[in-house]
């Protein structure tokens, strides 16, 4: 792969062009890192809202009708529904693991084969989580950079 770089003091804000015969899974993952960079999602914690990198939240779960952002560290409430968020935080990296709960791939430590198909996946904060037979084919593929 080939990488240039040109600085020009004019432009307002970067650009990325990619240039490729086709996206292999390579590109895709590195396309994914980019717009995960770029997105921010607010959240609420102790009556305060916080502007969040998509790329710090670890996973997002429902609780009593709640949305929760995790992140290393904090546990911040959403007014978003959980569909809305996985809509805008999909192309970034995010996926369905289970009815309640969706995880930001690139956190994900280590994944492990459980009872009746499903997955278990250890996220970089050492929080383990289930991935559901239903959702299990989708991690495979992602890890097979489909």
């Amino acid at each position: 792969m080939k990488i240039i770089i040109n600085e020009n003091a004019s432009l307002q804000e970067p650009e990325i062009i990619i240039n490729c015969p086709r996206i292999t899974s390579q590109l895709a993952a590195i396309i994914s890192q980019l717009h995960v960079m770029d997105l921010k999602i607010t959240g609420t914690e102790n009556g305060q809202t916080y502007i969040l990198d998509a790329a710090d939240i670890l996973f997002i779960d429902t609780a009593d009708k709640r949305t929760f952002l995790y992140t290393q560290s904090n546990v911040y409430e959403s007014s978003l529904r959980l569909y809305e968020l996985e809509e805008k935080l999909y192309p970034s990296g995010f996926i369905r693991a289970n009815k309640s709960c969706i995880l930001n791939f690139n956190h994900i430590k280590s994944i492990k084969a459980d009872i009746d198909g499903r997955l278990l996946i250890t996220m970089n904060n050492s929080e383990k989580l289930f991935i559901s037979r239903q959702y299990a084919p989708l991690l495979k593929k992602k890890l097979e950079g489909k």
